[in-house]
């Protein structure tokens, strides 16, 4: 009888289904799930200038004020410069986003006029760009629906960082080898507080250099642009692409083709040397991930989660893939996951 039932318990069908159950309950649940998961990596990177200051003697609950407070001015000043800006782009997005339907109409029209047998309507419902500019200004706008669970957020940050110390002590109590516990424990969070400490700073670079760079060119709402591209710089693979989709388009219509080509460059350049120089030297090892894993971690997540979770894409799979190597039984889906790097070293160390 325990025979069958350990069988049982230990099905591929049994865990396939429970895996299902439960990410249908994260999904069902994500308007509570989303707000925890971002408190969560949130105050694994505030964990660190908090444990900094509580090894200069400041104390606990000093140091957890002091960083909070930190973090609450910087968030207020760019809602301060940017908030104006924001207001004043989501009123004139419908003027522009008319003024690009008509240049692609009137594109269309040329194209016809030189013997291409095109149908305008169905171009149209395919190829609408003045929707790109629309769907922007509906994402900012939906920015502050976003932070209606700031205060959520916020003391969930406030209790992970107060219950910080103790975490360590509650795990030594619950397992059976704390020190291997405990390793793979903070190996996920120095992964987790590296990438997006290191992600967070080239995301403010970027975003600096873009306003910048369009200042010079003349777009307009350069701040906005470039808060898209601070923002959309965490989302992996496609997230830089999206970013300069509607700068582009908005550019056209502004400063015309010169304009938008100046625009499209800066793009191309920055994410270029960013992409392919900058993060790679700053990231070190890499994220340990494959990047079609990378890839299709985006569009789970995304799914599962919204927006958090395109966002939380990456150091949740590097989360998962560390906890799936403590397990003989799921290290080959931690392989999966991983590089070929990784899977040689791997070879190695068996065939020695």
């Amino acid at each position: 009888m325990n025979n069958n039932s350990s069988s049982f318990t230990t099905s591929p069908l049994v865990i396939f289904a429970a895996i299902i159950i439960i990410l249908a309950g994260m999904m069902y649940a994500s308007s509570i799930v989303a707000p925890f998961l971002l408190a969560l990596f949130i105050a694994i990177i505030l964990s660190q200038p908090v444990q900094w200051l509580v090894r200069k003697r400041v104390p606990l609950w000093l140091s957890i004020v002091l960083v909070l407070l930190g973090g609450i001015a910087v968030f207020v000043g760019m809602g301060e410069i940017i908030g104006s800006s924001l207001s004043s782009f989501r009123q004139d997005a419908p003027k522009y986003a008319a003024s690009l339907n008509a240049m692609a109409a009137s594109f269309f029209q040329w194209l016809q006029e030189q013997g291409f047998d095109l149908n305008q309507d169905q171009l149209g419902e395919m190829f609408d760009p003045g929707k790109v500019i629309s769907m922007t200004a509906g994402i900012l706008g939906q920015l502050g629906s976003l932070m209606g669970n700031t205060f959520l957020v916020f003391f969930i940050i406030l209790f992970i960082l107060l219950e910080d110390q103790s975490f360590a002590y509650k795990a030594k109590v619950l397992t059976r080898g704390p020190r291997e516990s405990l390793a793979y424990l903070d190996q996920i969070g120095k992964s987790i507080r590296h990438y997006l400490s290191i992600k967070t700073l080239i995301s403010i670079i970027t975003g600096i250099l873009i306003w910048v760079a369009l200042m010079i060119i003349g777009v307009e709402y350069a701040i906005v642009w470039a808060l898209i591209a601070f923002l959309l710089n965490y989302i992996p693979t496609i997230g830089s692409i999206l970013a300069g989709i509607p700068a582009v388009l908005f550019a056209l219509v502004q400063v015309g083709y010169g304009g938008a080509l100046w625009t499209l460059g800066v793009y191309i350049a920055l994410n270029t040397v960013i992409g392919n120089v900058v993060e790679p030297k700053m990231m070190g090892k890499g994220l340990g991930l494959s990047s079609l894993v990378v890839f299709l971690a985006l569009v789970f997540w995304g799914f599962l989660l919204g927006t958090v979770g395109m966002f939380l894409s990456v150091p949740l799979t590097m989360a998962l893939k560390i906890v799936l190597e403590q397990n003989e039984k799921t290290r080959w889906i931690a392989v999966l996951l991983g590089t070929q790097q990784e899977a040689k070293i791997l070879m190695k160390e068996e065939e020695a």
